[in-house]
């Protein structure tokens, strides 16, 4: 077996798997550093969800050293060339249970910009995300305020209970999120400041780095894509009810590592 000697041990846990030599070559796979109404799926196991035959024929799951995976998806303020500072518009979060996997629990809510208040042509195209959808929504202030109560509602606050987000990527939750908090005088909360990036993820499980993100992991898994492109919800959805599953299962049957090994810890130096 060979470990990954670029992982940090003193940024993740101990709890890592290994995958053998030989599997994907002799050295491990080396990373560098909406619609305005939505009825979520809940409580719906993925073998039913018409994803495959080959997904439905996994009945196994390995055991997970989490109690919640968090889904998270944001869509921003946007424009070519590019405004600063970006922010955040779109919030959901799918709660995961990670051993049943089944969704529990969603939040979903729009987010009012307010340093650039109108949204540009461009994010509209790109997002779906027209103005109507935004005014008269709550800040980002108000809506991690929110978060914080869903999460307590949901048992999430609790210390005994594990869980951690899962994004497609660092953006979200390495640049959006705290960028926009520093600018806004925001403090982010300790659960944002660890997540699963499942592009590492899938890169360790499959051995190719998904260049084009969530529509080459599907591709390489076979899934079919749910949901609109650049749709915070839809996009969450379809990255649960796909690729993250998957990844999750392949990393186990080929004794690879797990998506816990790509923990990513956002740490001020």
């Amino acid at each position: 077996m060979q470990l990954l000697p670029h992982i940090r041990p003193g940024r993740l846990p101990v709890q890592l798997f290994t995958r053998p030599l030989g599997a994907y070559g002799s050295d491990p796979f080396y990373l560098s550093g909406a619609e305005k109404e939505f009825n979520p799926m809940l409580n719906r196991r993925l073998g039913s969800q018409g994803f495959g035959g080959s997904v439905a024929a996994m009945t196994s799951f390995p055991p997970q050293r989490y109690h919640y995976f968090l889904v998270l998806d944001f869509e921003a303020t946007c424009d070519k060339p590019q405004i600063h500072p970006q922010e955040i518009i779109e919030f959901p979060i799918l709660k995961l249970n990670g051993r049943t996997m089944e969704i529990e629990s969603t939040f979903h809510t729009y987010v009012q910009p307010v340093v650039h208040p109108q949204l540009t042509p461009f994010a509209t195209e790109l997002t779906g995300i027209i103005q109507e959808m935004v005014d008269n929504q709550p800040t980002l202030c108000q809506v991690l305020e929110r978060v914080e109560e869903w999460m307590a509602k949901e048992g999430l606050l609790d210390p005994s209970v594990k869980s951690i987000f899962v994004t497609c990527g660092d953006w979200d939750l390495k640049l959006m999120l705290p960028g926009q908090c520093e600018y806004l005088g925001l403090q982010v909360a300790d659960y944002f400041k660890q997540w699963i990036n499942l592009k590492k993820a899938y890169s360790f499980a499959i051995g190719t780095w998904p260049k084009n993100g969530l529509l080459d992991m599907n591709k390489g898994l076979s899934l079919q894509h749910i949901g609109r492109p650049h749709s915070g919800i839809g996009f969450s959805v379809s990255f649960f009810c796909g690729s993250f599953f998957f990844v999750a299962l392949r990393s186990a049957r080929r004794s690879s590592v797990v998506v816990s090994a790509a923990v990513m810890s956002f740490c001020r130096s």
